[in-house]
């Protein structure tokens, strides 16, 4: 929401803030195009999937989710023999063939992989009914919000306060003769304060947001589970966005799955 200001008391003139006095959003202030609960998941995925703006391709199911255990880059596809009958797709590590050291971890074909995603379910939904029960008992304490939001409107009452006083700063100047030297002062210190609340306002909310993310994913995680009444005969590609935050490719008889409720599962 972009603020306007006053130049003068007397004036009674308006202009839109351009960064002459600092501007904030208000959270909530207008009804959402989206559910926040979806927006959030897609975002949380989006940042998963260009971690310090190393890009890789979401188009597959297998796309951000096998990593290499020895650079710690995410897998991609490679087509073989793309021209002939022996045609196929493997996944192997994206740093492989850069840099002086080339990665020691082997490349996977897509039925390798799905094989051993359905060992690791199975080994997963062996011990479905506890997991089910710990997060049922844990959910309340691990993803309460309530401390951090009233934290947060705190924040936002702050920094209104902080701007109108700003904007009465402003203002005398405008109508008195003031000491610019002290002017000054006073307004870098009212800047100050307004952009040291802004940064904590900004951690709060991202802490809440984590939270409220977190508790949502692993709520479709456990749905999904919940589901299984049988252990898996065949790959479900729903299963493994549902189930799987990560796989880590360490040998070809060492990987390490790990699930979105944080169990790690080696096979």
């Amino acid at each position: 929401m972009k603020i306007s200001y006053g130049n003068s008391r007397m004036d009674k003139k308006w202009k839109n803030n351009e960064g002459e006095i600092p501007q904030y959003y208000v959270e909530n202030n207008h009804e959402a195009i989206i559910e926040p609960a979806v927006f959030d998941l897609v975002q949380s995925e989006l940042e998963k999937r260009n971690p310090a703006n190393k890009r890789h391709s979401g188009v597959h199911i297998f796309s951000g989710k096998i990593k290499c255990g020895a650079c710690g880059s995410w897998y991609g596809s490679k087509v073989w023999h793309s021209n002939s009958k022996y045609r196929r797709t493997v996944w192997q590590c994206n740093h492989k063939f850069n840099g002086q050291e080339k990665c020691s971890t082997p490349h996977l074909d897509e039925d390798t992989i799905k094989e051993l995603f359905v060992k690791a379910a199975n080994k997963l939904l062996e011990d479905k009914d506890e997991i089910i029960a710990n997060f049922e008992s844990m959910k309340d304490v691990l993803y309460d919000t309530g401390p951090l939001e009233t934290k947060q409107i705190e924040l936002q009452n702050e920094m209104e306060i902080v701007t109108e006083l700003i904007q009465q700063c402003i203002n005398e100047n405008a109508n008195v003769a003031l000491d610019q030297g002290e002017y000054q002062r006073r307004y870098d210190g009212l800047v100050q304060r307004f952009g040291t609340t802004k940064e904590d306002l900004e951690k709060v909310s991202r802490q809440i947001k984590g939270k409220v993310t977190r508790r949502q994913t692993l709520a479709a995680f456990l749905n999904e589970l919940k589901k299984q009444d049988e252990l898996l005969t065949d790959f479900d590609p729903l299963l493994w966005h549902s189930l799987i935050e990560h796989v880590t490719v360490n040998s070809s008889d060492d990987m390490n799955f790990v699930f979105k409720n944080g169990t790690e599962i080696n096979i």
